[in-house]
């Protein structure tokens, strides 16, 4: 048996989400992604099952590399309203900071037959839990989960992807989202 190499599977990672990006999920074959990588098709098997179960792979890690990055900025001590505002502003930064891997995940989130293989990870449940606790703890409006995250992440993709506006400009919509999530979902 051969033995993984991390740098094939970063290059193999890393051409997954340029062909993706490039040409759709339609368009990404093992072939285009082994060739982009620099390796043979036979060596992605060697990582990955097969197309389904490599993008559903690489989408899980990305995703719960989103949740743990705004994990790691927050704590309930913080307050409700320091809380919110560290989710927003480090949704913005880890969609201004790792566009391509952002953008992997919004187009796989976009496929429903492949997202809804996908368990919801460690992060994403921990994400969940944190503001399930908040709920408890009387911190913000006792709304469906999924409400409460739309309400707090959706309006942040749009003011990164804007790319029409300067980042002061950005940072002043960013501010505005911040204060309206907080109106919102805050007791």
């Amino acid at each position: 048996m051969r033995r993984k190499d991390d740098e094939k599977e970063r290059c193999i990672k890393q051409a997954v989400i340029k062909v993706i990006l490039d040409e759709g999920l339609q368009g990404a074959s093992i072939s285009k992604i082994a060739k982009l990588a620099g390796v043979s098709p036979a060596t992605v098997y060697i990582y990955y099952e097969n197309k389904e179960s490599m993008l559903q792979d690489i989408y899980t890690e990305y995703s719960e590399e989103v949740f743990g990055y705004l994990l790691r900025r927050v704590d309930l001590s913080m307050g409700a309203p320091r809380v919110v505002e560290l989710l927003v502003r480090g949704y913005y930064e880890y969609i201004t900071n790792h566009k391509e891997e952002f953008s992997f995940i919004e187009q796989f989130s976009n496929c429903p037959s492949l997202v809804r293989r996908c368990s919801e990870s460690g992060s994403m449940s921990t994400v969940y839990n944190l503001v399930a606790e908040m709920k408890r703890k009387h911190m913000v409006r006792n709304y469906n989960n999924d409400t409460l995250f739309a309400i707090i992440f959706h309006p942040v993709k749009a003011i990164a992807a804007d790319d029409r506006r300067s980042e002061s400009e950005r940072d002043v919509l960013l501010q505005e989202i911040i204060g309206m999530v907080q109106d919102a979902i805050l007791i």
